[in-house]
C-alpha cells in the first residue's frame, strides 16, 4: 500500500470541490482558524491529483482568513474517481455519528490552565460543559423532579447572569446596570483575545475586537474577571451596535456591556466604561448607566475612511459629551479631526494596525 506524502504548496494552488455539499462558513472557520493560529497546521489539506479538495474545506477557508501564504497537503492514493467522490462525503458524515462522554470531557478541559478552549466551541455553563453542537446533545426527555424544578430556573437564570444582577444600581428606561466612575489613565492596551495565551499584566484590557472573539466573557464572566484582575485595568466589553441591527439588540449589547462592566468592578478591577452608539435612535438608551465626569473610552476603528461612519461617529461623540461632561477620554485607534473643547484626550493607536505598519503591510 501506497503511503500518503506530505508537501508544502502555495495556497493558490489549492481549489475547492465546486460541488461541495458540507457548509462551512462563519463559526466553523472561525473555530478551525482559532486552531490553526493556536496549534499550527497539524493536519493536511487532502486532494486529488488536480489539487482539488477532498477533504479539508474548512482548512482551506481558515488558512485564507489569516493570511497563510503555504499550507501542507497530500495526495489521495489509490482511490478512483468514484471513490473520491464517496469519501469526499463519507468523510463528513461519519463524524456526525460520533458522541461524547460528558463526564470525562469535562474532567479533560478542567484540566486546562493557560489554553481558553472557548475559542474552539467549548463553553462552561453552569451545569456544565457545553460542547459541539447543540443537536448532538440533544438529551432524553424525562419529567422533571419536584426537587429539580428549583435547579433548573436557577440555571436558566444564570444563563442571563441575573444572580449578578442588583435592580437597586440601574439607570434608565431599560435599567441599565450602573457603573461607577473612575480616574484612571492607562499606559498601554492589550486586547482580551491575549489575556490568557500572552498576558501583559501592566495593560488595560480592551475589547475593540470581532464580538466572537469575547463573547465568552458573558458566558462565563467569573471565570474570565478573575483572570482580569491581574492587569492594571480593563474597559467594558465593546459588543456591537451595528446600524441595522434591530434596536431590541441594540439594547441588549448595552445591556450586556453594563452588566459585565459592574461585575468587574464588584470584583475590584479598575474598569474604564467604553462608550458606543449607533444611530441617533440609540442615544434614548446608549449613555444610560454610565458615569458623569469620569473617565471614558471610546474608539475610532473603521472611521477614518468612511464618511458616513465618521459622521455617525462625530454626532455621537458630541451628544456623550453633552450628556456624560467626562473630565477625559481615552481614545483607541488614534486621532480624527474632532474637537473636544477643554476635555483631556489621550490617544492610543491600535495595535493591530501598528503591527501591519512594522511589517510593511499596506492599510487602507
Amino acid at each position: 500500500m501506497d503511503n500518503l506524502q506530505i508537501e508544502y504548496v502555495d495556497i493558490k494552488t489549492v481549489k475547492p470541490y465546486y460541488r461541495n455539499a458540507r457548509h462551512n462558513d462563519g463559526e466553523a472557520t472561525e473555530k478551525v482558524a482559532a486552531s490553526i493560529k493556536a496549534f499550527g497546521f497539524q493536519q493536511p489539506i487532502l486532494v486529488d491529483e488536480n489539487n482539488i479538495i477532498i477533504t479539508g474545506h474548512t482548512r482551506l477557508k481558515a488558512a485564507l482568513s489569516l493570511g497563510i501564504d503555504t499550507i501542507p497537503i497530500a495526495h489521495a492514493v489509490n482511490l478512483t474517481d468514484e471513490q473520491i467522490k464517496a469519501y469526499r462525503l463519507a468523510d463528513n458524515r461519519v463524524a456526525e455519528f460520533s458522541t461524547w462522554d460528558s463526564e470525562l470531557l469535562n474532567i479533560e478541559l478542567s484540566q486546562f490552565e493557560t489554553i481558553d478552549m472557548a475559542q474552539f466551541g467549548f463553553e462552561l455553563s453552569v451545569t456544565g460543559l457545553n460542547f459541539g453542537n447543540e443537536e448532538e446533545q440533544q438529551q432524553e426527555e424525562t419529567e422533571p423532579e419536584e426537587d429539580d424544578e428549583d435547579f433548573h430556573r436557577d440555571t436558566t437564570i444564570n444563563q442571563y447572569n441575573l444572580f449578578h444582577y442588583d435592580d437597586t444600581r440601574v439607570d434608565g428606561f431599560y435599567n441599565m446596570p450602573q457603573i461607577e466612575g473612575v480616574d484612571h489613565i492607562p499606559k498601554y492596551f492589550q486586547g482580551f483575545n491575549y489575556v490568557l495565551n500572552k498576558p501583559d499584566y501592566s495593560s488595560c484590557v480592551h475589547f475593540f475586537l470581532d464580538d466572537y472573539q469575547f463573547e465568552r466573557i458573558w458566558q462565563r464572566p467569573d471565570f474570565y474577571i478573575e483572570k482580569l484582575l491581574e492587569f492594571d485595568s480593563a474597559l467594558t466589553p465593546d459588543f456591537s451596535l451595528y446600524l441595522d441591527m434591530p434596536i431590541a439588540m441594540q439594547v441588549w449589547n448595552i445591556y450586556r456591556s453594563r452588566l459585565i462592566g459592574q461585575i468587574m468592578q464588584d470584583y475590584g478591577l479598575t474598569v474604564i466604561p467604553t462608550v458606543s452608539w449607533a444611530g441617533e435612535e440609540s442615544f434614548d438608551f446608549c449613555f444610560d448607566g454610565l458615569p458623569k465626569n469620569s473617565t471614558l473610552a471610546i474608539s475610532t476603528i473603521g472611521v477614518k475612511q468612511n464618511k458616513e461612519q465618521f459622521e455617525i461617529w462625530k454626532n455621537g461623540v458630541t451628544e456623550m459629551i453633552k450628556r456624560l461632561t467626562p473630565k477625559r477620554i481615552v481614545v483607541y485607534g488614534g486621532k480624527v479631526e474632532y474637537d473636544y473643547k477643554e476635555i483631556e484626550v489621550v490617544y492610543f493607536e491600535n495595535a493591530t494596525t501598528e503591527r501591519m505598519k512594522e511589517s510593511g503591510t499596506k492599510t487602507n
